[in-house]
């Protein structure tokens, strides 16, 4: 099917663009909406861009645990920005149209970007494990290369994952209604337009999710399961709070993703449930990247130093240059 002009197949019309319904049944809402979503998306860009800047300048976070938060800070900006800029053009404008090329291109990074997410939370779970559970062989294990090799098997793996899930979709015939109930492009709403037989999606794209969230999610527990055993075994109060102090972030992290995913796509998909389902899906693709940064750089005694640093050195070049007269 191709997004050119709209074709009649006897008393039915082939789709060949998309309304995203979105926040349509709240008209009075629109502008407040929009200023929300705006500032939400100002934030969560500035947040995750300054602790990248940290991590690449701060020669104190020059170590494996930093750089993979620097690739779960730059997964986030792009997750919200494939989200939140066509939301807003659609909130100011009032043009929820999207052309299926369009619907499919955003569908393919959010999904990709979700499975990347996945593997690249488990690998982060694996060096804290390492970390607390094997200091004594953690340098030689989590070195440079290795790192490397398993944030590059992440992206590669999670944006070849989502290509048959595409492909399935790119042969169906949409007909009748094309009203997608979402605020983006999503999977299930996207099914329920197709003509086709969706049989084989549904299959396919329940084998890959399996595999791509069932193992990452099996590996982040037992990290964790063998990480609070081992800091449980710790004699000194003090020991403990300074090894659990240094996963704690990524853990509250592992929780509000996993959690927000399995609500939005375990609940039942029925009429009553669909503004709940809605509303979590704002969590998750919205309200998540946002909350990251702040949880990294409220929580982290290495990252506020870190901060600490940038601002007083920018008050200093700010007072030296002669500003402040």
């Amino acid at each position: 099917m191709k997004p050119s002009a709209n074709k009649h197949q006897g008393n039915q019309t082939t789709i060949t663009e998309f309304i995203l319904l979105g926040f349509g049944d709240l008209p009075h809402l629109q502008t407040l909406l929009f200023l929300l979503f705006l500032v939400i998306y100002i934030v969560t860009v500035i947040g995750n861009i300054l602790i990248i800047g940290l991590v690449v300048a701060d020669q104190n976070l020059h170590t494996p645990m930093y750089f993979f938060l620097g690739n779960l800070s730059f997964l986030e900006t792009c997750y919200t920005s494939t989200l939140l800029p066509r939301m807003l053009a659609s909130l100011l404008t009032g043009d929820r149209t999207i052309s299926f090329s369009g619907c499919l291109t955003q569908f393919y990074i959010f999904g990709s970007l979700a499975a990347t997410e996945c593997l690249l939370l488990s690998v982060m779970s694996y060096d804290r494990y390492l970390a607390i559970c094997k200091p004594l062989h953690y340098a030689a294990l989590m070195n440079g290369r290795f790192c490397l090799q398993m944030t590059a098997c992440s992206w590669v793996s999670g944006f070849l994952a989502s290509l048959p899930t595409i492909f399935l979709i790119s042969q169906f015939t949409f007909c009748g209604l094309n009203e997608l109930d979402h605020f983006f492009c999503d999977l299930s709403p996207i099914i329920k337009l197709a003509c086709s037989d969706t049989l084989m999606l549904e299959v396919s794209t329940f084998i890959l999710c399996s595999v791509l969230t069932l193992p990452p999610f099996l590996l982040t527990l037992a990290s964790y399961v063998s990480i609070i055993t081992t800091i449980l075994r710790i004699p000194s109060s003090t020991g403990r709070q300074k090894a659990f102090s240094t996963c704690s972030s990524h853990l509250i992290v592992v929780t509000i993703f996993y959690g927000t995913l399995v609500t939005v796509y375990l609940l039942p998909d029925s009429d009553a449930l669909r503004d709940l389902n809605k509303m979590f899906s704002v969590f998750y693709g919205v309200l998540t990247p946002l909350v990251n940064p702040l949880i990294y750089s409220l929580r982290n005694q290495e990252v506020k130093q870190a901060l600490r640093k940038v601002v007083l050195s920018f008050f200093g070049f700010y007072k030296n240059t002669g500003f402040s007269r």
